[in-house]
């Protein structure tokens, strides 16, 4: 029986997959080698430790969000956090670098590093202890900081998409020493309330200073042990917390922790309101049946068809949202990196045209210089003339000189006259 064989394209393809999925954001910290920036203002480099380099891209709008690249020299310590990507024409992946901080904040990086290895090896984060969340809480508990504008985006999407349920904001400290203190006091509290189905821990993204005390042991401990699903939606995409780790559920942002607890109450929300076009327009056709046989052949009957068709066709176009996946459906990413790539061996190609022919322009200089009769001179020889400035070239001519003759001898820094007196 013949083996089955895969294409390239069909490995590359599952490797993909399954480092993108695997690896969607990671910290990695490490020395700057090669760093080249592209004309398009991408930037690509390498990061490297005593054994190991991995080939980083930062592409032109993250690198607007991250102005340290700027300063950044080979040799630079950095810590950069993104996801693994596979660029399939070369079979080759990267870290496409989202986020960077310099070294001298790394420090916290190497003590979070530390930290969730340590309570890895202890089980706090295995995913076999996440619990589910109850799909319709009728109680939810908030901690976060009273004024801030993660409660306010959050209690916004919670309002707009019709969140039936209570909301218990409980305040808490969400930066600063004494931080971490406060936001177990407020687990602790939510515990002891007694009806709270679901809690949720959130605050806007900021630094990793801004954000450490959401890498505080107790505080990670706390949510491990806490009975009530909790969910974690610090910072922003970029931003990986201890407590995210934790928790049954780490959310992006606090607006993504908000739309996520109420997908249940949307698609019920969606589902009455299509039961309730459905019925309407069923109620509608039964009313204009009988209509609808006596005008079957009027040109404006056929024009309400077209009508619907085209409104249906709108809707379709407006939820596949292509604008907003642009960047996915055509590979944009992949044609930079290509244009990057042809770009870099243009000016190869051009630097070794360059020194092709300034090496044959050296040889030609070379000879041109070794036929200069001034070179010659410099050497210690000598042009002798006669009169007419005719160049006397042997002992032969010399002899026919009549005396008195006036002869004329060129040197490498002048001339000078004699007269032949015999």
């Amino acid at each position: 029986m013949g083996i089955q064989a895969q294409t390239v394209s069909q490995i590359i393809s599952q490797i993909k997959t399954s480092l993108e999925g695997q690896f969607r954001a990671i910290t990695v910290t490490g020395e700057v080698t090669n760093l080249s920036p592209s004309a398009a203002g991408h930037w690509y480099f390498t990061l490297s430790d005593a054994n190991s380099s991995i080939s980083v891209a930062l592409f032109k709008m993250d690198a607007l969000r991250n102005p340290i690249i700027k300063n950044t020299k080979n040799g630079d310590q950095i810590v950069i956090t993104g996801p693994i990507s596979v660029y399939p024409k070369r079979g080759s992946f990267q870290l496409l670098a989202k986020k960077l901080t310099t070294v001298g904040k790394g420090n916290l990086v190497l003590q979070y590093e530390k930290l969730k290895e340590k309570l890895t090896r202890e089980g706090l984060f295995d995913l076999s202890i996440k619990r589910p969340l109850m799909k319709f809480p009728k109680k939810i508990a908030v901690i976060t900081a009273l004024k801030g504008a993660a409660l306010q985006d959050f209690l916004n999407v919670m309002k707009r998409r019709s969140y039936w349920g209570d909301i218990l904001i409980i305040p808490a400290v969400v930066q600063g020493v004494a931080s971490a203190k406060t936001l177990i006091e407020a687990i602790q509290k939510a515990q002891g309330v007694g009806d709270i189905d679901i809690i949720v821990l959130t605050r806007g993204g900021g630094a990793i200073e801004d954000l450490w005390s959401f890498n505080d042991e107790e505080l990670v401990r706390e949510i491990y042990k806490c009975f009530i699903p909790v969910v974690s939606a610090v910072g922003h995409q970029v931003d990986y917390t201890l407590c995210d780790f934790v928790s049954d559920l780490r959310c992006e942002t606090p607006t993504a922790a908000a739309e996520i607890l109420t997908q249940p109450y949307t698609e019920i929300d969606q589902r009455i309101s299509f039961v309730g076009h459905k019925l309407k327009n069923l109620l509608y056709r039964q009313h204009s049946q009988i209509d609808k046989r006596l005008k079957r052949i009027s040109p404006i009957h056929v024009l309400h068809i077209l009508k619907q068709k085209l409104f249906k066709a709108e809707s379709t176009i407006s939820e596949i949202q292509l604008k907003s996946r642009a960047y996915e459906l055509t590979g944009i990413y992949d044609k930079q990196m290509q244009l990057d790539d042809l770009v870099s061996r243009m000016k190869m190609a051009i630097d070794q045209s360059v020194k092709k022919y300034s090496h044959k322009l050296e040889i030609v200089e070379t000879k041109i210089t070794g036929l200069n009769p001034k070179g010659i001179l410099d050497r210690g020889y000598t042009i002798i003339q006669d009169e007419e400035n005719n160049v006397i070239t042997n002992l032969k001519k010399f002899n026919k000189l009549t005396k008195d003759k006036k002869v004329s001898i060129q040197f490498s820094d002048g001339s000078a006259q004699l007269l032949k007196d015999y």
